[in-house]
């Protein structure tokens, strides 16, 4: 099942590096955490117009709680792969990004997953999301 996203969907270009692939050149099932982290920070930086240094100097952190990734497809070595990425629920005290990557010159899903995200202080404890960060998510 390929899952769609929410509107908007920021689209991140990324060549593949030869660090991210194992020894039979395909991208490694765990450097996909990190395309997705690449995803959501570009998202925050140009659908909302803040950077995820802007948020700490706040004083919020947005630790990962929960992630799942549905692997469709190899990306290979080299190649040109599109990270798609989308807010799709935001709760009180948390936010999930959707993510899709496809292989940019057939538009074919290599991966599908999301990440949610606790908002927490700088001691660890959760707190509610700002309203003007909810805001940025929502209107974005």
């Amino acid at each position: 099942m390929i899952v769609e996203l929410g509107k908007p969907v920021h689209s991140l270009p990324y060549r593949v590096l030869y660090g991210d692939t194992d020894k039979a050149g395909v991208v490694y099932y765990g450097a996909y955490m990190r395309l997705f982290e690449a995803g959501r920070t570009e998202y925050l930086r140009n659908i909302c117009g803040t950077s995820y240094s802007e948020l700490e100097k706040q004083g919020i952190i947005l630790p990962v709680t929960e992630t799942y990734c549905r692997y469709k497809s190899s990306a290979l070595y080299d190649e040109l792969l599109e990270i798609q990425t989308a807010v799709t629920k935001i709760t009180r005290v948390s936010i999930r990004f959707d993510y899709r990557i496809v292989h940019s010159d057939t538009g074919k899903l290599a991966v599908q997953g999301f990440t949610v995200h606790a908002a927490v202080d700088r001691s660890g404890k959760l707190m509610k999301l700002p309203e003007s960060l909810k805001k940025l998510l929502a209107h974005s």
